[in-house]
């Protein structure tokens, strides 16, 4: 732990700022540490009271059921900083904007002043911040946000924000200091987020530590109003790890009516992170899952975002895909709506799908896209940047369309002609499974079978089927069914993701001409 043993050079003599009596109340004014946040301003940061007003501390949301903030504030000794793992002894409630959850586990950071904080019950209706894995440099700037005290009140009820300065930078932490002659890191701000600004989104840096509290509220007499916070950065992916705990156990699986696959959030076919998961739900809502860069094969996500909120317009998706579309290789989606109108979505990320072209105009006398019964896109045209559409229509059939991000629906192939055999098809999925130049077509029959398709292109199928699964299996359970890089980044072959109607979720590793190989259950 940074310090906190030996405190000697830059860190001697730094108070410990949890503890702040919850009974006072002072006239509002001016905060130390800066101004008072706009309505809305960093609705990330939450409000920690930690055994009825004994201690008063701030946190970060980093995933909807979890908090990141100083492990000092649950210590029995502040100055050590030492908290152990599970319930934390004294009651503690966090207040994140309208909402108020208990904190039920503890996990702590042994080599830092850091602990994860798990809440009683997700929140909703607040994005988390991002954990950034940049260093922090000397001399760059950085906002920092708590609910303490400031130069007139004793305990505040509007979260107060100000620019601080980064000075030297530790293996564990780092030093802080005010961009103006008020800015102070007083009591209760202990453990909120220190964060850079990027493009109008926020980035978690550090969360508060010490600081000298100079011209804090009963504080007036010191001059020092330097700070020493601690690093998140160069430990994003345990933090990933962690708060991932909770990520897909509450989602009720069974209400997953439509998936993709994709790199959509960042993140791309680089080697370093595992692929993203698009998901419609029956009522409406869309998440994205993103992909997680630690190893943990059980936690392939690492945070969940809520595209749209129920009932929205995705409540009309009749078939959706995941690939690549635009011109500079990123991932989008593909959708047919009910009214047999075709779009692609350029570009997906956090905050929803963009740059929409719609590929077939929907509703008419004749709207042929309705009879496209489920479609995939992949890796059909050998050496090509953009992925192609392939379609298996109400009749049996199958066509392909080639490029559809620049050709749109022009380059049509009809692969087979009508056929009673392809209406038994379930569900069906590209994938790398058999290491041909062009990507396999994966498909789920009614009966439980699973069939591989190796290498289709527009001259059709070709080779022998590879079965995975046999008929009457318990793949005749699945509620829906994704391809991709879920065991590691960039895995050849690739992974088979299935949601069963009963709630349950697992994921199959490197699937290959020899099958699966075995199960990893995430969910049940």
């Amino acid at each position: 732990m940074f310090a906190r043993d030996s405190r000697t050079a830059w860190t001697a003599g730094l108070l410990v700022a949890a503890l702040a009596p919850g009974v006072l109340m002072a006239a509002s004014a001016n905060a130390v540490v800066g101004d008072q946040a706009k309505n809305g301003a960093y609705p990330f940061t939450a409000k920690l009271d930690i055994g009825n007003g004994n201690r008063s501390c701030t946190a970060a949301l980093v995933e909807k059921q979890w908090l990141v903030t100083a492990a000092g504030c649950f210590a029995d000794n502040p100055e050590q900083g030492r908290v152990a793992a599970g319930a934390p002894k004294l009651k503690t409630t966090a207040a994140i904007g309208n909402a108020t959850a208990d904190v039920v586990e503890l996990v702590p950071r042994e080599d830092r002043d850091l602990v994860m904080a798990k809440l009683a019950k997700p929140v909703t209706g607040i994005a988390p911040v991002e954990v950034g894995t940049k260093e922090p440099i000397q001399g760059e700037e950085l906002r920092v946000a708590g609910y303490g005290r400031t130069k007139d009140e004793w305990v505040p009820d509007r979260l107060h924000t100000s620019q601080f300065t980064v000075g030297s930078v530790k293996n564990t932490a780092v030093e802080l200091a005010g961009k103006t002659a008020d800015a102070a890191v007083c009591k209760g701000d202990t453990g909120g987020p220190a964060f850079r600004e990027v493009n109008g989104r926020a980035e978690l840096v550090a969360v508060n530590s010490t600081s000298w509290q100079g011209g804090c509220f009963g504080n007036e007499d010191e001059t020092r109003k330097g700070a020493v916070d601690t690093r998140v950065d160069d430990i994003a992916g345990w933090i990933q790890s962690v708060s991932s705990r909770t990520l897909l156990p509450r989602s009720q699986w069974k209400y997953a009516t439509y998936t993709a696959s994709g790199y959509f959030t960042g993140g791309s076919d680089d080697g370093k992170r595992r692929m993203d998961l698009f998901v419609v739900w029956k009522d409406g809502e869309v998440s994205l899952f993103q992909g997680a860069d630690h190893d943990d094969p059980k936690q392939p996500f690492s945070a969940e975002y809520q595209i749209e909120k129920p009932g929205s317009y995705w409540t009309r998706a009749r078939a959706v895909t995941g690939g690549k579309f635009a011109e500079d290789g990123s991932d989008g989606i593909t959708v047919r709506w009910e009214n047999g109108k075709v779009s692609t979505y350029m570009h997906v990320d956090q905050n929803g799908v963009h740059d929409e072209k719609t590929l077939r105009p929907g509703g008419g006398d004749n709207p042929f896209w309705k009879n496209a019964r489920l479609i995939t896109a992949g890796r059909y045209t050998e050496n090509s940047l953009r992925d192609d559409l392939l379609v298996l229509w109400e009749d049996g059939s199958t066509s392909m369309y080639s490029d559809i991000g620049t050709k749109g629906l022009s380059g049509w192939t009809q692969l087979t002609k009508a056929d009673n055999g392809w209406k038994n098809a379930a569900q069906i999925s590209a994938g790398e499974f058999t290491g041909k130049k062009t990507a396999d077509l994966l498909i789920r029959w009614n009966d439980g079978q699973a069939q591989v398709f190796p290498g289709v292109d527009a001259a059709g199928y070709h080779g022998s089927r590879v079965t995975i699964r046999p008929v009457g299996s318990a793949w005749k359970n699945s509620q829906m069914l994704t391809v991709g890089s879920f065991t590691a980044p960039t895995n050849r072959p690739n992974d088979i993701l299935i949601g069963w109607n009963d709630g349950n979720l697992s994921y199959y590793p490197g699937v290959d001409t020899a099958g699966t190989h075995g199960e990893v259950q995430l969910v049940g």
